[in-house]
């Protein structure tokens, strides 16, 4: 019986995956403690930047991304890392907007000569 480099890679990948299987935590995870002097920002700002990050790179790759839009996306994540979440929501709210701006400019007419 031979075995040829493929088959033995297959068979060492479906044990390791049948192993891994087994070994699944019962709980969740948990997003991981914040260390301490690190600055915490508020679960409305958290979900706030996530969304405003979902957004700008959704219309970065539809091609509609500003520039005012990544400037206040920087900005929002400059905030949370100071832990400030006024700021956060704020910044993330004008770059999830600017964002749904500029995929909605895709659907205007182009002004480029024909």
């Amino acid at each position: 019986m031979k075995f040829n480099l493929a088959s033995t890679m297959a068979c060492v990948c479906l044990v390791t995956t049948l192993a891994a299987c087994g070994q699944t935590p019962d709980k969740p995870a948990q997003a991981p403690a914040p260390q301490p002097g690190q600055p915490v920002i508020s679960v409305a700002a958290s979900q706030a930047l996530a969304r405003a990050e979902a957004d700008v790179t959704e219309a970065r790759g539809k091609f509609a991304l500003w520039t005012s839009t990544e400037n206040a996306f920087a900005k929002a994540r400059e905030a949370a890392r100071a832990g400030d979440s006024a700021e956060v929501l704020r910044q993330a709210g004008i770059a999830s907007e600017l964002a749904r701006l500029g995929m909605e400019q895709l659907h205007y007419p182009s002004t480029a000569p024909r």
